[in-house]
């Protein structure tokens, strides 16, 4: 399955595979991805979302197929340089360290995007104002010097999304930002998120299994079953398409 545009993708993964001691967990997946697109991708656990996603941002290395950037190949890029060239991605566990501030996390992320040394990150007083513009854009500026440990949970997404956007990212993958969050604090998060996509035109990937959480967020939804892209298209389309209720019969998106 391969999209058709007529500029150069943000994203393009051409015939991606992923094969680990004989079995298959991800089977010629291709997808083009457009420049301020939001795709989710849906299915159930193990559908392969994750596995996915650590193959566009490095974690694992596909099999066979590629993997551009910009209109760069990036198949055989480590996880730094495609950070370099502008790949974010966030987890679905937490990533951050719980004794360092909120300002500290933004201000390391800042330093390592422009190349600053990790060791030196405590001198780093000219990423002052980014850091400041980052926490006031994520609604963290009232934490600034909280330890992320203290953080409730929707706040640490806050701040994961805070740490991604120090970097500047040119496409952003969300891994289920949602997970663990309260009822109470899932409308500013997904406010948050909305507003990255709609008013800065920011391109996003995002893992999420509640359909209501997606309702005017995701411009397209990408099905993943059993390791393959079963559907890619507008959220009516895809949930009218007959091969996608017929694999879903009986379960929850």
């Amino acid at each position: 399955m391969t999209d058709a545009s007529p500029a150069t993708p943000v994203l393009r993964l051409r015939d991606i595979d992923w094969r680990v001691g004989g079995a298959t967990i991800i089977d010629d997946v291709s997808l083009n991805v457009r420049e301020g697109e939001f795709i989710a991708f849906i299915g159930p656990n193990g559908a392969g979302k994750t596995s996915l996603f650590n193959l566009i941002s490095g974690i694992a290395p596909v099999s066979g197929g590629t993997i551009e950037l910009g209109g760069t190949d990036i198949t055989a890029q480590p996880v730094h340089e495609r950070a370099r060239a502008g790949l974010g991605r966030t987890f679905q566990t937490s990533s951050l360290w719980p004794a360092m501030t909120v300002a500290g996390h933004v201000r390391l992320a800042a330093q390592a995007a422009a190349g600053g040394s990790l060791r030196l990150w405590h001198r780093a007083a000219g990423f002052a104002d980014q850091v400041g513009q980052v926490l006031d854009r994520t609604g963290l500026t009232h934490r600034t010097d909280t330890v992320a440990g203290a953080l409730s949970h929707g706040e640490k997404r806050k701040l994961e999304l805070a740490v991604l956007l120090a970097g500047e990212p040119r496409l952003m993958l969300l891994d289920e930002p949602m997970a663990g969050v309260s009822a109470e604090e899932v409308p500013a998060l997904t406010a948050l998120i909305r507003s990255l996509h709609q008013d800065e035109g920011r391109t996003v990937l995002m893992i999420e299994h509640h359909m209501d959480t997606l309702l005017g967020l995701a411009d397209r939804l990408a099905v993943m079953h059993h390791g393959t892209l079963l559907a890619a298209g507008t959220p009516q389309t895809v949930m009218n398409d007959p091969t996608v209720q017929e694999a879903y019969l009986g379960e929850a998106l």
